[in-house]
């Protein structure tokens, strides 16, 4: 289904297969010369076919299913038509100290110009909040909503107007595909149940949905900040989970400048499974990669790439001037990611969760209120889920975040020269926070910081990413740039508790 004909009528299929004109009936054919006898056609290939695939064993959980009879397609719709990100993830206060703390007054981004994913309403009624900008990387929430609903209700009625599928009977000789563990049909087959697809709602009626997945077996959801942003303050928040049973849920704690949250449900079954973490500092660029979300409004849906690179920096608002930031360090994945996906996992080739999908780079250039929709051009982005991991502990425990900082403002100026430290901070605050890592380390404004460790910073928001990638009390080596020589320091991390 294509989504460049979203809004537009799709003509009913044909409730059956046109029937090809019959052709003219062919001469026999003579006799071969030399005596031969005429082509005579082969029989039919025995029951017992030598190259059918064995018969699957009784009980077999990825056995193909039997073919269901027939009038069973369409199957029911879902109970939520799934619209992904709710609202754009935000981050520190302008001169508030989170790992770099950064200047509102020398933020000089071009949003006009920069492309970034439409927010897409709710089905019901409103808008919900969505979009991405970045320092080096401009990308897009993966949001959706009306979007997705629409081209669910499309599909809906075009299969509505009758299959052209034609099914081949059974006989004896036909087998079952027996689907062995460590493909993907099989990973899917175990993390599916575990994945939920979110709605948020705000009291006004605006909202959008998302995906999460379980997190352990006290019903703890992990998702992103965006995809429940709506919920806050009185709103309404559900979870469906492939089976088609739905709990209320509640938010838990949510951090705007990580773009993580963590919700709960609401009198939790017993059975739950939580998926399996695995170790996101370990993956490698061409590593096979499972992502599983709702892209517009299709629920349960599983998409497969590589990691295409490591450690790109993103950054996310709703491109607003009075938004605020969040950033991450994220692994970009060429697996279909579409509004929808939102806060649903990234898998390995083992089935364990290796980031959560929060954003793309959209080909799309139209604004708010733009028609177009954005959709994925291969280009996806997931947070880490060391980082995650760590966030939504600190989530669960306290129901705060908690940021590493280094205790200087920086300037968000695009550049590739790396992340300058401004002459003052927000507000006539100072630019190095006295008594602060970056002050105890001897940083003064007008330094331009070019390293964290061995990762190259060529931006402020390269650097928050970065920061935020560490711990409170981490050491880090600073390389920075003052009068023309260049200097390593050695700092600890400093910590920001909340989002204010």
């Amino acid at each position: 289904m294509s989504t460049e004909n979203e809004g537009n009528p799709v003509p009913p299929a044909p409730s059956a297969p046109p029937v090809p004109p019959a052709s003219p009936a062919a001469p026999p054919q003579p006799a071969a010369s030399g005596g031969d006898a005429p082509t005579a056609p082969l029989p039919p290939a025995p029951a017992s076919d030598p190259y059918a695939a064995p018969p699957a064993p009784a009980g077999d959980p990825y056995a193909a299913p039997p073919q269901a009879p027939e009038g069973s397609w369409p199957p029911p719709p879902p109970a939520i038509p799934s619209y992904a990100d709710a609202g754009a993830g935000a981050g520190a206060a302008p001169g508030t100290g989170w790992g770099s703390s950064y200047d509102q007054a020398h933020q000089t981004y071009d949003h006009a110009n920069q492309p970034y994913q439409q927010p897409q309403p709710a089905p019901k009624k409103g808008g919900g909040r969505g979009g991405l900008i970045a320092a080096v990387l401009v990308a897009a929430l993966v949001a959706g909503g009306l979007g997705g609903g629409l081209g669910y209700t499309l599909a809906k009625n075009n299969d509505d107007g009758g299959s052209t599928t034609v099914s081949a009977t059974t006989d004896g000789g036909a087998t079952q595909v027996k689907r062995a563990a460590g493909t993907i049909a099989a990973v899917a087959h175990n993390a599916l149940p575990s994945t939920v697809t979110i709605e948020s709602e705000s009291t006004s009626g605006e909202g959008g949905t998302g995906t999460g997945f379980v997190f352990d077996k006290q019903g703890h959801i992990i998702t992103n900040n965006h995809v429940v942003a709506d919920s806050l303050d009185g709103g309404k928040l559900t979870a469906t989970f492939p089976d088609g049973k739905k709990y209320e849920a509640e938010v838990v704690g949510h951090a705007q400048g990580y773009d993580v949250a963590v919700i709960k449900l609401k009198n939790p079954p017993s059975d739950l499974k939580p998926l399996a973490l695995g170790d996101s500092d370990k993956v490698a660029v061409g590593d096979e990669t499972i992502a599983i979300g709702a892209p517009f409004g299709l629920s349960n849906t599983v998409t497969t790439g590589i990691i295409s690179a490591k450690n790109r920096p993103v950054a996310s608002s709703d491109g607003s001037a009075s938004s605020k930031a969040s950033y991450m360090s994220a692994l970009q994945t060429d697996a279909s990611i579409n509004p929808g996906n939102s806060g649903g996992p990234l898998l390995d080739s083992s089935g364990a969760v290796i980031g959560i999908n929060s954003a793309i780079q959209s080909a799309s250039s139209g604004g708010l209120g733009s028609s177009g929709q954005s959709g994925s051009i291969g280009l996806g982005f997931a947070i880490p889920i060391n980082q995650a991991k760590y966030v939504a502990q600190q989530l669960i425990k306290t129901g705060k975040p908690v940021y590493a900082k280094i205790g200087a403002s920086v300037s968000l100026e695009d550049g590739t020269s790396g992340a300058q430290i401004t002459d003052s901070g927000s507000g006539g605050a100072a630019a190095v926070e006295s008594g602060g890592p970056a002050d105890k380390a001897g940083l003064k404004p007008g330094d331009v910081i070019t390293k964290l460790d061995d990762s190259v910073i060529d931006s402020g928001p390269t650097l928050i990413g970065e920061i935020w990638t560490h711990q409170p009390g981490d050491k880090v080596q600073i390389t920075y740039k003052r009068g023309g020589s260049e200097h390593t320091v050695t700092l600890t991390l400093g910590s920001r508790v909340g989002d204010n």
